[in-house]
């Protein structure tokens, strides 16, 4: 990618659908490797593909990565009855067709609508990107000049020239797919400042109920921690959170579906939880505290009896000092000594990492307003991971179905997430989460450090 782009890769594209349509060339290959690019920055991808493309990258693959069903039949409908290609059309932020051969750019210059990627083209208001892959001497052919210069100069596509190497059929020359780096920046730049066209997940494409994902997590074992703690202040009242419990609970039901062990511990909730976790309830931070104590052990290096630990519940900072044990009356005020409770993410972090084989270590930050504690926080903690998220933002806070986060890793740079469903965080947390635990178990092979910097970034 171009190394101009400073502190904004990973942002330029937050909150964009891009249409990202294939045709039948050999480098659609590439295809799966722009459309995790283009999510890298922020983007939702919706895949359109020319029946000839279905021939040379599968579509299962690409919804996998997606969390979106593949467009690839032009007379198809919805469940409801909308035409999915004018759906497209009417909700994306930019059509990229990448790669493009010079049978479609042949369609697309004559307004041939027999495809879907053609159709969806031709029915949005939304800036195109074209990038050409073709091979021979096809890209310096007349016909082929003509149509490019059509689609740039009379429909204002924004072209990425192919570059100049070697081809499929074993030749040297211009034809080959543009670097993805180079598509992606095109992208941006077509967006520009434009508003977002279709915020709302109603007017767009429904995405897929769940990704398909790999058993990448048989066999081990996941502690996740979730929802809130109470602090009784008398045998009625009590300290507590406006935690729901969604966020541990996607992260325990996306485990158990990724093949893992998984002990949650649930403190006060809102939500169902998912069924096959082996569940502990909760409800003071004293109580979480004796069932980690439970799990992490006392005393001398020992076995791990889990890989991985999520604490995911929002721990009460302070709790009453005296419990009254009768209901206290009704006055004209109250007072309350309240101490701080158990630092249990830092406790556990250090009684972890006597362990072996040592278990990576997951926390959160609540924070509002500012990210800034949360840096001071992972250092402070020790963990491997930690997991920020404004929850002053909308759509961000407790009880919601979406969370924007920023994490953050102990060797590495902080990757700021688009706002996601629940599940789509917990989701891409266990994909960090799987490599550190494969690289943990690599390095132990080794005799390196058991959980090598370049895994933890």
């Amino acid at each position: 990618m171009s190394q101009d782009r400073g502190d904004r890769v990973g942002h330029r594209l937050d909150g964009r659908l891009v249409a990202l349509g294939v045709t039948g060339s050999i480098a659609a290959y590439k295809s799966v490797e722009l459309l995790r690019l283009l999510e890298a920055e922020g983007a939702e991808v919706q895949v359109l593909l020319t029946p000839t493309a279905t021939r040379f990258v599968a579509p299962l693959t690409l919804e996998a990565l997606s969390g979106r069903p593949v467009e690839s039949d032009v007379m198809a409908l919805l469940a409801d009855g909308r035409i999915g290609h004018i759906v497209v059309a009417d909700s994306v932020d930019v059509m990229v067709v990448a790669p493009a051969t010079a049978q479609w750019l042949g369609a697309m210059a004559n307004g041939l609508a027999a495809d879907v990627v053609t159709a969806a083209c031709l029915a949005t208001s939304a800036p195109v990107v074209v990038a050409p892959a073709m091979d021979g001497e096809m890209y310096g052919h007349p016909a082929t000049r003509a149509n490019v210069a059509r689609l740039r100069d009379g429909f204002g596509y924004a072209i990425v020239e192919p570059e100049s190497g070697p081809l499929a059929s074993g030749q040297t020359g211009v034809g080959r797919l543009a670097e993805l780096g180079r598509i992606v920046d095109a992208v941006v730049a077509a967006i520009g400042s434009r508003p977002v066209r279709a915020p709302g997940p109603e007017l767009r494409l429904p995405r897929i109920a769940e990704r398909p994902r790999e058993a990448d997590l048989d066999g081990r074992h996941i502690v996740v921690t979730a929802g809130g703690t109470r602090e009784a202040i008398d045998p009625v009242r009590f300290i507590g959170n406006r935690s729901s419990g969604r966020m541990g609970a996607a992260i325990a039901a996306a485990a158990l579906d990724r093949g893992a062990r998984v002990s949650l511990i649930a403190g006060s909730v809102d939500v169902p939880l998912p069924a096959g976790a082996e569940i502990t309830r909760i409800e003071s931070t004293a109580e979480l505290e004796a069932a980690l104590a439970g799990l992490l052990g006392t005393g001398g290096s020992r076995r791990a009896g889990f890989d991985a630990l999520i604490m995911a519940a929002a721990v009460a900072d302070f709790r009453p000092r005296h419990l009254a044990t009768t209901k206290l009356s009704r006055g004209s005020a109250m007072s309350l000594d309240l101490e701080p409770t158990p630092d249990l993410l830092a406790g556990a972090v250090a009684t972890a990492r006597e362990l072996r084989p040592v278990p990576v270590i997951v926390g959160f930050a609540a924070e509002t307003g500012s990210l800034a504690r949360a840096v001071e926080k992972l250092q402070r903690k020790g963990v491997d991971l930690l997991v920020a998220n404004d929850v002053s933002e909308p759509g961000s806070g407790f009880g919601t179905e979406t969370n924007r986060v920023t994490l953050l890793a102990a060797d590495g740079p902080a990757e700021g997430w688009p706002l996601l469903t629940k599940r789509e965080v917990a989701d891409r947390l266990l994909d960090r989460l799987a490599g550190l635990l494969d690289g943990r178990d690599a390095a132990a092979q080794t005799g390196a450090s058991e959980v090598p910097q370049e895994s933890r970034s």
